[in-house]
């Protein structure tokens, strides 16, 4: 299932794509039954949808679903990096070091890349609020969005200003500042994720 989650979120599998079970099956060395069952999960998390005679294909996020969650996720931060600030000593190291891997994503306009560092960095500002239903939740609304994939409608050329402006977010938690921390969390989510 995670492979297959996975290929969605990367953007291997398309919106609109038809997912063929037995293909899958084969290309993971498996029998149908655990893909099968994969779909299922897949379905229930809103990722795939399944019609009758029409098989089961990625699901299209809408504009409106897009900034539903987006909403939600920027008041999800603005928590996560408040609570964050008084936690967040033992995860300064991480966050230095996924805040320099994806500026040197953006530097080689590594789009993949830059994504997979970036949603890690917000990752470990929520897992430091030491609030697992609040992480809990952030995790379902970000799967939900497909942050990885609404980058690539950033464009390669303005990774290195997204990237940017994240680095005061970094030195607001290293100053202890929650406060600050969260407001910046947020306005990154409504001015990067298209919220109106």
């Amino acid at each position: 299932m995670q492979i297959l989650l996975e290929r969605i979120l990367d953007g291997t599998y398309e919106p609109g794509r038809r997912l063929i079970e037995m293909q899958i099956a084969k290309e993971l060395n498996t029998s149908q039954a655990p893909v099968r069952e994969a779909f299922r999960y897949l379905e229930a998390m809103k990722v795939v949808e399944t019609e009758t005679y029409k098989g089961t294909r990625v699901r299209s996020i809408s504009a409106k679903e897009l900034e539903e969650s987006s909403q939600v996720r920027a008041s999800l931060e603005e928590l996560g990096g408040q609570l964050a600030a008084a936690h967040i000593e033992a995860q300064l190291t991480s966050l230095q070091r996924e805040a320099d891997q994806f500026m040197e994503a953006a530097r080689k306009k590594d789009v993949k890349s830059f994504s997979q560092h970036d949603i890690e960095f917000h990752r470990l500002i929520m897992e430091a609020s030491h609030n697992s239903l609040l992480l809990s939740i952030w995790e379902s609304v970000v799967l939900e969005s497909r942050f990885r994939m609404t980058l690539k409608s950033i464009g390669e050329n303005q990774l290195t200003e997204f990237g940017q402006a994240h680095l005061p977010v970094l030195e607001a938690l290293k100053n202890g500042n929650g406060k600050e921390a969260g407001k910046l969390l947020k306005n990154l989510i409504c001015k990067y994720h298209f919220l109106k």
